[in-house]
């Protein structure tokens, strides 16, 4: 099965990039939506992951990667609510605000900014490649 590629929001105050690496591992889960929901499901294991800052930050900063597939979220009391776990791989180089794919048409189509307001969502191969570029750094072949 081919890897697919992914994008997920944290709160820097809440989650950061920083913490993540520093803890080594992430049980991605508090998702609540049942379309992000859905997403985490589909998850498998070794896809990629960028990991985007939100709130104030706006921005792309780092890629992970799927390390566990969804499975129920510990202590949710209800087995629809499901969780993953990430690993980081690297931070970016240069990371990728959110004006800068809003201002690129080839990423006008990305659920990043179609439904901002989604904390989990897939990308196409292709986007995910656009939004290392913009970083400075194609990572697909390396990550």
């Amino acid at each position: 099965m081919a890897r697919r590629h992914w994008l997920v929001k944290s709160e820097p105050g809440s989650f950061s990039w920083e913490r993540f690496v520093r803890e080594g591992r992430a049980v991605w889960d508090g998702i609540r939506n049942a379309q992000a929901r859905n997403h985490l499901a589909e998850m498998g294991r070794g896809d990629r992951v960028l990991f985007y800052h939100s709130g104030d930050a706006k921005q792309v900063v780092g890629v992970a990667k799927v390390a566990r597939t969804a499975y129920p979220e510990p202590g949710a009391g209800d087995p629809r609510w499901l969780a993953v776990d990430l690993v980081p791989v690297r931070a970016l180089r240069r990371p990728v605000p959110l004006a800068a794919i809003k201002g690129c048409r080839e990423l006008a189509g990305v659920a990043l900014v179609r439904q901002a307001r989604l904390s989990v969502t897939p990308l196409e191969p292709e986007a995910y490649e656009r939004i290392l570029d913009l970083a400075g750094a194609r990572l697909s072949a390396r990550a």
